[in-house]
């Protein structure tokens, strides 16, 4: 979405890019996202525009996934199972990985692994038709929401993950500029649309009260 601000460096994805078909309506929305991010009004930017709301959070919902898999991309070589033995958010945060499904009891596992983890989950969903339906007309099934949500939190791990562990790193690539304004664009749609439970936000609750009172 704001893939335009990257660097050639900065370019590499850590799991392979989700796209929109071209010529879709999704692929029309998509277009209106970034039309929107250009004004630079981040909150004008998630609302909802006279659109249905399951596709609008779909269309959205892909395009963090792009961009939070392309910035967790370009630290890849700073988090390791020796730097990051556990998938935390700072000493009082961590994540034990299960998906309910293959991995039913959470285990503790290096943040590498547990990312790997949630990246392969969520692209299993964007991938599955008939949770992420991409043809017009094909109406979204009612676990949908629940199922963004479940997406939308797993991505907000993956940047308190960044935020916490490997801002430094960020810093000396350069692209903390490009990770504040990813971030806040993920932010303000989730509050938009109330996406993501106020405790699951704690991580990076300071971060998100001084990116907001920026904006009014």
């Amino acid at each position: 979405m704001i893939s335009f601000l990257f660097s050639s460096r900065s370019s590499k994805t850590f799991k392979p890019k989700k796209n929109i078909p071209e010529g879709s309506h999704q692929y029309e929305l998509l277009k209106h996202v970034e039309a929107t991010l250009g004004s630079g009004n981040l909150r004008q930017a998630v609302m909802l525009p006279g659109e249905d709301l399951n596709e609008w959070i779909a269309v959205n919902t892909v395009d963090f996934f792009n961009h939070i898999n392309m910035l967790y991309g370009t630290i890849t070589e700073f988090c390791t199972k020796a730097s990051c033995p556990v998938m935390s958010a700072g000493p009082r945060y961590e994540y034990h990985w299960a998906d309910g499904t293959n991995i039913k009891k959470p285990i503790k596992c290096s943040a590498p692994k547990y990312i790997d983890y949630l990246m392969t989950w969520v692209q299993d969903q964007l991938d599955d038709e008939t949770l992420f339906p991409s043809k017009i007309g094909v109406p979204f099934p009612r676990n949908f929401m629940s199922v963004a949500k479940t997406i939308l939190k797993c991505l907000f791990r993956v940047y308190a993950h960044i935020y916490h562990q490997h801002f430094d790193s960020v810093m000396q690539l350069q692209e903390e500029a490009h990770l504040n304004i990813s971030f806040k664009h993920f932010i303000f749609f989730v509050q938009e649309f109330n996406l993501i439970d106020r405790r699951e936000l704690a991580p990076l609750q300071e971060l998100i009260e001084k990116l907001g009172s920026k904006d009014r």
